[in-house]
């Protein structure tokens, strides 16, 4: 059984008012995280800027 599951079998046991918690907890978790897709672009434009921009760097460094 996956921890996925596992939460969903425990949550058809938990009454209403406390569903309320747990999602705004899961919400509060979700908002901490960063959103990996948003970071990675942003890594990869910078790889991509470098390595276009590798010749000027390499021309500056010598001069």
């Amino acid at each position: 059984m996956t921890a996925k599951d596992q939460l969903l079998q425990e949550l058809d046991q938990i009454p209403e008012p406390m569903l309320k918690e747990v999602l705004e907890f899961v919400l509060a978790l979700k908002a901490k995280q960063p959103v990996k897709s948003e970071k990675s672009d942003v890594w990869n434009a910078y790889l991509a800027s470098k390595k276009e921009r590798e010749e000027v760097y390499r021309r500056l460094a010598n001069s």
